[in-house]
């Protein structure tokens, strides 16, 4: 999986933007923390929510299964709002 062309993100500060482009059938803004740019910087390749999961256990420090869950979160409502390609 990975973010689709129609999205892009930026870094601002410490805050994270999804932004859809007119291409989107998302009409909105997604903001989030470190946490979700790191999960973005993933999304730029084709990773598994595991692969995701292992680079912010790299990056972060916390425990593994509250990483996953979060990853897992995060991966499902960006998969609701069509920013995903499987």
């Amino acid at each position: 999986m990975k973010l689709k062309n129609s999205f892009v993100h930026h870094q601002l500060d410490n805050e994270t933007v999804i932004v859809p482009t007119s291409e989107a059938e998302f009409h909105g803004l997604i903001q989030g923390n470190k946490t979700l740019a790191a999960i973005a910087d993933c999304l730029k390749n084709d990773v598994t929510e595991d692969e995701i999961t292992d680079a912010l256990c790299e990056r972060f420090d916390g425990d593994r299964e509250v990483i996953k869950a979060d990853v897992a979160e995060a991966v499902k409502r960006l998969r609701e709002i069509g920013a995903i390609e499987d």
